[in-house]
């Protein structure tokens, strides 16, 4: 029996080894994006935090301190601000691999179909063919017997008329 060959595979290969690379670059990118909302937060628990403790002070205190955080906290909220960029950046960029992994996906089940397809038509036409030469086999086989049995018959008959 024939081997099966499907003129289509190099191309879901291929499908495959693409789609096994942009679900490790989506995974990086979510690593990523985990890594700079856990920054986020951490800043933003730190700064609530810092205002959380100023605001527990006794009024004497307090006032330094607010005018010490004021004058640096344009400087947090810049990182913060920097920070929240980032996430959306990232986001943007996971929305982005998550659609072109699906697309990859979409197609390449759509070849795996057509391969099974493929190769149940193929085996479906093997099986026909087997059979043809078998019923082949088959009708060469009760005719030679046919042949054989004329030949048996005719040789008796002449040893029953001499």
């Amino acid at each position: 029996m024939r081997r099966f060959v499907w003129r289509l595979q190099r191309v879901l290969d291929i499908r495959t080894k693409q789609e096994q690379i942009k679900t490790q670059e989506l995974f990086a990118i979510t690593e990523k994006l985990t890594a700079k909302r856990g920054e986020l937060l951490s800043q933003q628990r730190i700064l609530r935090d810092i205002l959380d403790g100023i605001a527990n002070e006794d009024p004497m205190h307090r006032l330094g301190k607010q005018e010490f955080f004021l004058r640096h906290s344009a400087a947090t909220d810049e990182r913060i601000k920097q920070l929240k960029a980032s996430v959306e950046k990232l986001e943007q960029q996971q929305r982005s691999k998550i659609a072109e992994v699906m697309k990859i996906r979409r197609f390449k089940e759509s070849l795996e179909r057509l391969r099974e397809q493929a190769k149940k038509d193929f085996i479906e036409a093997q099986d026909k063919l087997e059979q043809k030469q078998l019923d082949e086999m088959a009708t060469v086989g009760f005719a030679r017997e046919s042949i054989r049995d004329k030949k048996d018959g005719g040789i008796e008959e002449q040893d029953g008329v001499i």
